[in-house]
């Protein structure tokens, strides 16, 4: 039995479902690609290959484990991407949440459900018709549920909007004693350097209370002076459009005191150490070509 529990993004990690690479197989068509940094990557030649991820990511296990996390794998879909688990589930206080997800990647969970049925089913939650989610837009943070989400027209007119309004409204109804922050986020279907895939790519708080956080990812500019007000601006570290392209932002919190970076996020790493965190950096510039990077990589199950 797995007694889910998550009430925000850093407290001392327990377990978590780590996504999978293998039988991800080769490069997808281009029609079949449904984020701008993938479209990039396939135009270019550059996409990952299957082997240069699998490596990434028993980096990362070692890592996690390395710190005693109990890891789950997804069962191997064959020719079907696996590596961000995160979007496919997510959990909110001692709920896992089923969301209605992009249609592309409805057959991800059934790589889980030997995990998930380990979760007692009174502490399952299958979100209704009509709503759309990801759990890469889901963040809760002390009483607070710091949720990405495109309003209409936006959300009909691009492939990237993942979480809609509906989803917002179903999370404020199902968590009445957490304050619902709905944040609009900037998309675009063709340049990864304006699209704010999820909420973790362009916000994310570390520690107790500080955030990397990138302006432009809003669509409102009072979402993100919210945030800076929220966390305090000697506490904000701000990326630009690059190091938003390259996932700064999409780091993971194993504790409040450590958190895993891309080996080559130098300004990111530095700054934290300066801060104080303990720093576990890993090659993950493969994977990030995809448009997730660590965060997405991850569906925790319990924080202490």
């Amino acid at each position: 039995m797995i007694n889910v529990r998550i009430t925000d993004e850093t407290s001392t990690l327990k377990a978590v479902i780590l996504g999978t690479a293998n039988g991800m197989g080769g490069v997808p068509k281009l029609e079949d690609a449904y984020d701008p940094k993938s479209k990039l990557h396939i135009e270019s030649g550059t996409f990952p290959l299957e082997e240069d991820v699998k490596k990434e990511m028993q980096g990362f296990e070692a890592v996690l484990k390395k710190h005693g996390v109990t890891v789950y794998r997804p069962e191997t879909i064959l020719n079907y991407n696996q590596v961000f688990s995160r979007d496919i589930g997510f959990v909110v206080d001692n709920t896992f949440i089923k969301p209605r997800i992009l249609k592309h990647r409805r057959e991800e969970i059934k790589g889980i459900t030997h995990v998930v049925d380990q979760i007692p089913k009174e502490n399952q939650l299958q979100a209704p018709e009509g709503t759309r989610m990801e759990g890469g837009d889901v963040m809760p943070w002390n009483d607070q549920l710091f949720v990405g989400y495109s309003k209409q027209p936006d959300f009909d007119k691009y492939i990237v909007s993942r979480t809609n309004e509906e989803g917002l409204d179903f999370l404020i109804d199902q968590f009445p004693n957490r304050t619902v922050k709905g944040f609009e986020l900037n998309k675009s279907d063709d340049n990864p350097y304006i699209n704010a895939l999820h909420l973790d790519c362009i916000f994310q708080p570390v520690g107790k209370d500080k955030a990397i956080i990138h302006k432009d990812g809003f669509k409102n500019e009072e979402d993100y002076h919210f945030l800076v007000d929220y966390f305090g601006k000697d506490n904000v570290f701000d990326i630009d459009s690059k190091e938003m392209y390259a996932m700064n932002s999409n780091v993971f919190s194993i504790s409040p005191e450590v958190v895993v970076s891309e080996q080559s996020f130098t300004r990111l790493n530095n700054h934290l150490r300066d801060w104080g965190f303990v720093v576990e950096e890993i090659p993950y510039s493969e994977t990030a070509k995809m448009e997730g990077l660590l965060r997405c990589s991850t569906l925790p199950l319990i924080r202490a």
